[in-house]
């Protein structure tokens, strides 16, 4: 079997069973957030919280309690950090930096998870179970709630509230996340991740050397790391390392795993609002734009442009050979579709447009399918802007499931979109401008490349590196940490406000004039805005790094 043939069938199967996965587990979803009955565990925690589940909340209400659990959640893990030495299971590490804490705490609870830090060597195992696995289950839940929450808005009418902030979170949590977890840590387990809590094993090397080989509680991490969208890796080398995905199958989980909860929310969209077809138009817009890039991505490394890699035959250059050239490929792709940022693979030794792939799906604002939540809310968003530039062609007032598009809601529209491209050009201008992408190690386009890929994966929470680049000083965590805040909860603000608009306006009924939202049409016509928008945004960035270096 030749290599792009089994490229081919590796793609062909993860979308045969995301395919499958996307009704019943839709629904499962559709009725963890839409049911009124409250299971007894979660009638504790609500009791614990001081919250009535019956309250409903206004957008500014919702908001405020977003913000102040993400608040405190950044408090906890950077107090965490900073008395780890003092902790059970501390394996002897001294505190975090403050700058490196600081950024830590910011990355995990904003959903990034952007490591400036090797894992084995700086974390001790409590800060890594109780402190970094505890945000990628309430960081992912937080991203779904606020989905959610704007659905309702697209779904309610005359109405203020969107629902109970604190019970979309425990709920997300206990029904979703979390069983999905265990089960996936005991199929991971099972395919040889490791799940122990030993401070490392001396090994003799194949040099008569000996090496430490940190063990720990891998697999319960990695699991919820791919599931929500979270991507930070318990080692340094992350997914590509033995530890964390040993094989060419459980390389192939970890991909389904990263894109099954964003591929199904359409359903839940589609149900919510009572137009299955809607949901459908939503995953095939996110399906048209996965598949370009899975393909690009692969033809650009399977072709291996490049002097070494075409005298060798191969870009192979940073892949695990257990994964290949696609198995690699495709986790790139799927990882920075998504706001995931677990690597099998260093993107800085992909080929030139290689390369570039990654960065323009980030562009992208991670909507094909994006991250868990914001993958949804942001295609939303990018549909709103589409029927709106729809009514100006045609003359109307633009409609999207029942809601007019007035000022207000394309204004909050567009100030979401401009939020990620203002922090990703203006934080890439500022380390040129102060001298810091010397910690870059190549000049050029392709030190361009380092620099700019670390501000668009911290402005999009992604979190992926693009190696390359020496990112853990002050100026660096600091910089990548204010992206990571303001380019989580300014969106999140957005998008909330979007909702509590369109939960108070009255449903309007479809005319003979209003734009059919669940045809081919509408479908091609978002896929173009997003590209278009992309384009014009990044395409200077762009040509002066990787488009530079490859041409």
């Amino acid at each position: 079997m030749t290599t792009t043939t089994a490229g081919v069938l590796f793609a062909l199967s993860l979308v045969a069973a995301l395919a499958a996965a996307y009704k019943p587990f839709g629904d499962h979803l559709y009725r963890v957030v839409a049911g009124t009955r409250h299971a007894r565990v979660e009638r504790v925690v609500y009791r614990l919280v001081g919250v009535d589940p019956a309250a409903g909340q206004t957008w500014g209400v919702y908001a405020r309690a977003v913000l102040a659990f993400s608040a405190v959640s950044i408090l906890f893990l950077y107090a965490f950090q900073r008395v780890q030495n003092h902790l059970w299971l501390s394996l002897g590490f001294a505190p975090v930096v403050p700058h490196g804490a600081w950024n830590t705490a910011v990355s995990f609870v904003t959903n990034t998870n952007w490591q400036w830090y090797s894992g084995e060597s700086t974390m001790g195992h409590l800060v890594q179970m109780a402190g970094l696995a505890v945000q990628n289950f309430v960081s992912a839940a937080v991203g779904i709630a606020v989905a959610v929450a704007l659905v309702r808005g697209f779904a309610r009418g005359r109405t203020g509230e969107l629902g109970n902030f604190w019970v979309d979170l425990t709920r997300i949590v206990l029904r979703v996340l979390l069983p999905v977890a265990v089960l996936g840590a005991l199929v991971l387990m099972l395919g040889g991740v490791v799940q122990n809590l030993s401070a490392g094993t001396d090994v003799t090397t194949l040099t008569g050397g000996t090496q430490t080989i940190t063990g720990g509680p891998v697999a319960s991490q990695e699991v919820i790391k791919e599931l929500g969208t979270n991507g930070g890796g318990f080692y340094n080398a992350n997914s590509a390392h033995p530890f964390e995905n040993p094989t060419a199958w459980t390389n192939w989980l970890e991909i389904f795993l990263i894109l099954v909860i964003p591929f199904s929310l359409p359903r839940v969209f589609g149900r919510m609002v009572g137009q299955n077809r809607q949901g459908y138009a939503i995953a095939a817009v996110m399906a048209i734009l996965a598949v370009a890039s899975v393909a690009l991505t692969n033809v650009f490394e399977l072709a291996g442009h490049g002097t070494v890699p075409q005298a060798v035959g191969a870009a192979l250059e940073g892949k695990e050979v257990r994964f290949g050239v696609s198995g690699s490929a495709t986790f790139a792709a799927a990882t920075t579709l998504t706001s995931t940022g677990a690597v099998n693979s260093f993107h800085d030794s992909y080929t030139a447009l290689g390369g570039m792939m990654p960065l323009v799906n980030m562009m992208l604002g991670e909507v094909a399918p994006g991250g868990v939540g914001a993958g949804l809310y942001g295609m939303l968003v990018l549909a709103v802007i589409t029927v709106f530039v729809a009514g100006l062609m045609v003359g109307r007032t633009p409609e999207y499931v029942g809601k007019k598009i007035g000022a207000r809601e394309i204004k909050l529209a567009s100030l979401y979109f401009l939020v990620t491209p203002a922090l990703v050009l203006a934080g890439t201008a500022a380390a040129f401008a102060t001298g810091n992408d010397s910690t870059a190690m190549n000049t050029g386009p392709h030190g361009l490349s380092e620099v700019l890929y670390a501000f668009t994966s911290a402005s999009n929470n992604n979190g992926s590196a693009f190696a390359g680049i020496t990112v853990g000083t002050p100026w660096w965590n600091t910089a990548l940490g204010l992206c990571m805040l303001l380019g989580r909860f300014l969106p999140v603000i957005f998008v909330l406000a979007l909702a509590g608009s369109l939960a108070r306006q009255a449903p309007t009924p479809a005319t003979g004039g209003t734009l059919p939202t669940h045809r081919p049409l509408f479908v091609g016509m978002v896929v173009g805005v997003t590209v278009l928008l992309v384009a014009l945004t990044f395409l200077p960035a762009l040509a002066l790094g990787p488009l530079a270096e490859g041409l």
